[in-house]
């Protein structure tokens, strides 16, 4: 039997445990030329799929080489316009091009990818990746009072301890943490993202890495985007109701019935995204449609409450679904980008009730960071309330 994978089986692992076990003993494994190249253009952008793939066909070699399994690597390379049209198909289709002309069987995860190999007449084992629960090394760190952690390579591991407003810096031990510790724990958490269903990759970027695990905010940072290996993670240590907050009769009163042009402000660590998620289940829950615009999604709110990502990469795009969905209030999460602020703005004008979070010191600097981006007079038809936390 020959057997060609593609990216997604040796990046998940799958064609690995294939071979160690019985069911492969006699076969042989034509790696795509294709494959390689991808898994290194990806690693050469430090990005974590590619480092995990060259991993992967190394223990492959090795496992080969162990059972007496022929490996050889066949086909064309994929040229540099090939590698740039990945995402729209053309790896996929050379790998299959090598599974046709060696009459191969392909093996693959992907579902698209099966769905075409069978339209083309190649035989194909579409191989799902089953969800299992996996363990975080990082979770043995976090107590009930620990709001974020952070690794770094050859620093011994920090914590913030405490309640927001109120939060203390730990060392949680002495000896410094090793490149290859921090790499198991991204691994770890890059295999959970892809598996389990509250995990999602939000941010991808040459050296850096934002991933959502559950009420887990991670961003990973590589060389030459950061001078080590680094890993923070963050999550809310509380979540309250608004009535919670024991707010003034007057400000709940003003968020009844008039408050539409709502900014939360406040320093880092003082509880924005906490009091934001309050505030977003307060409105659900006096039937308002609520809706909620991340990056990454990690408010805590109820399943009636959908949250939303950039459409594409932008915010703006998102915006425009959102207007046809016609949402009573929406949570602008981080307004930080020029363009955010003039989203919120237009949101705001077209008639949808906007909540956005800003980062500012005092009550003053969250107003004055509108000023220049949408015009003067404008804003205090966008702007009614702020609160600081």
């Amino acid at each position: 039997m020959k057997i060609v994978p593609d990216t997604s089986v040796v990046i998940n692992g799958k064609l690995t445990e294939y071979l160690q076990s019985e069911e492969l003993k006699e076969c042989e494994l034509i790696i795509p030329l294709a494959v390689v190249d991808e898994l290194q253009a990806q690693a050469s952008k430090k990005r974590e799929p590619g480092f995990i793939g060259l991993n992967e066909l190394k223990r492959i070699r090795e496992i080969c080489a162990e059972k007496n399994i022929p490996i050889k690597f066949s086909g064309e390379r994929p040229s540099l316009e090939d590698i740039k049209l990945a995402r729209s198909g053309r790896i996929d289709a050379l790998i299959r091009d090598v599974a046709k002309n060696e009459g191969a069987t392909l093996f693959t995860s992907d579902y698209v990818q099966a769905l075409v190999a069978e339209a083309e007449g190649i035989p194909v084992r579409y191989i799902p990746v089953e969800p299992k629960k996996l363990e975080l090394l990082f979770e043995k760190y976090f107590t009930p009072d620990t709001l974020s952690l952070h690794l770094k390579e050859g620093a011994p591991p920090m914590a913030k301890v405490g309640k927001p407003g109120n939060l203390t810096l730990v060392k949680l031990r002495d000896e410094p943490c090793t490149q290859q510790e921090i790499s198991e724990i991204i691994n770890g958490i890059i295999e959970a993202a892809r598996s389990r269903e509250d995990g999602s990759i939000e941010i991808v970027r040459s050296g850096a890495l934002v991933i959502q695990l559950g009420p887990y905010r991670i961003a990973i940072a590589r060389p030459p985007f950061s001078d080590g290996l680094e890993v923070t993670i963050v999550r809310p240590i509380v979540k309250l109701r608004l009535e919670d907050y024991h707010l003034s009769q007057r400000l709940m009163e003003r968020l009844k019935s008039r408050a539409e042009g709502i900014l939360i402000a406040g320093q880092p660590g003082s509880g924005k995204t906490t009091f934001a998620s309050s505030l977003a289940e307060f409105y659900a829950r006096q039937g308002k449609i609520v809706k909620t615009l991340e990056s990454p999604r990690d408010l805590q709110v109820g399943p009636e409450i959908t949250q939303y990502g950039p459409l594409e990469g932008d915010f703006e795009k998102t915006a425009e679904i959102l207007l046809l969905v016609r949402p009573d209030y929406t949570v602008f999460d981080e307004i930080r980008k020029e363009k955010d602020f003039q989203i919120f703005a237009d949101m705001r004008l077209a008639g949808v009730g906007m909540i956005g979070v800003v980062h500012a010191s005092n009550t003053v600097d969250a107003i004055q960071r509108f000023i220049g981006r949408v015009e003067l007079g404008m804003i205090p038809h966008i702007i009614d309330t702020v609160i600081f936390l």
